[in-house]
């Protein structure tokens, strides 16, 4: 199955409209397509912006009748009879959108969205059939592999050692952008880097700790920690399972002043 394929079928998906033997040839694309994971958290959470999120008030009889008498009728022709299936719908999603994106980039308040996002990320990590894009031969293999495919250089410090060894990287998204993603290990544990372009994102405020030599934030959702901190033009998120010692012993290493 194609990008394209798969992407058509999300939203039948989410509905449960899908014959059992397409959803499982969809769900097996997807598990193994980082971009299209990310389409299909991205459709989820329109979805649930729109069907919950927004405020529903009744419209008011008054606007309800002058509705009623710009609409047009059954029998028109023309233009509209050809268009008017397509531009309609268009419209009132395109009016949705304009409510619904701002509620995606900040439900729950500034920097949940990214402690959010960061955990969906590892979550594709661990799940993926194929998470890495590049097979760790160390980091000066790893870190050239991304250019030409990234907006940015990723800038990481921090090479991997028997504690923290690197395991390989690929090409993620994280929110609207592209994103480097650094795959470390820690015993049996998964540890998931992020690196993005940080400018424009609702970035947390307050409730930092000095790691290394940065500012951090650090949180915890769905069992996971998620450590957040930035450097210039880069945004860094680090998330795992494994101890928060640990988590921020490791992040200690790659904020190290350069």
């Amino acid at each position: 199955m194609s990008c394209d394929d798969a992407r058509a079928l999300l939203l039948d998906a989410q509905r449960g409209r899908l014959a059992p033997d397409l959803r499982a040839r969809m769900q097996a694309h997807v598990q193994g397509c980082t971009a299209c994971a990310h389409e299909e958290a991205a459709e989820a959470l329109l979805s649930d912006a729109l069907e919950h999120r927004l405020p529903q008030h009744a419209a008011p009889v008054a606007l309800k009748r002058r509705l009623a008498q710009t609409w047009p009728r059954p029998e028109a022709t023309g233009w509209w009879r050809r268009w008017g299936r397509v531009l309609v719908p268009a419209a009132a999603a395109a009016a949705l959108l304009v409510v619904a994106v701002p509620l995606y980039y900040q439900r729950g308040g500034r920097g949940e969205t990214m402690v959010a996002e960061a955990v969906n990320d590892h979550l594709r990590v661990l799940t993926s059939q194929h998470p890495l894009d590049v097979e760790s031969g160390g980091i000066h293999q790893v870190k050239p592999w991304f250019e030409g495919r990234l907006d940015f250089a990723p800038v990481v410090r921090f090479a991997g050692d028997a504690e923290f060894p690197l395991r390989g990287g690929a090409i993620g998204y994280y929110l609207d952008r592209k994103a480097a993603v650094f795959v470390f290990g820690r015993r049996l544990h998964t540890i998931t880097l992020l690196v993005f372009r940080a400018d424009g994102l609702p970035w947390p405020r307050g409730d930092e700790q000095r790691i290394g030599a940065a500012r951090a934030h650090v949180s915890s959702e769905r069992g996971f920690t998620c450590v957040l901190w930035r450097e210039g033009e880069l945004g860094y998120a680090l998330v795992s399972d494994v101890d928060p010692a640990d988590l921020n012993g490791l992040a200690a290493k790659l904020a190290a002043a350069s």
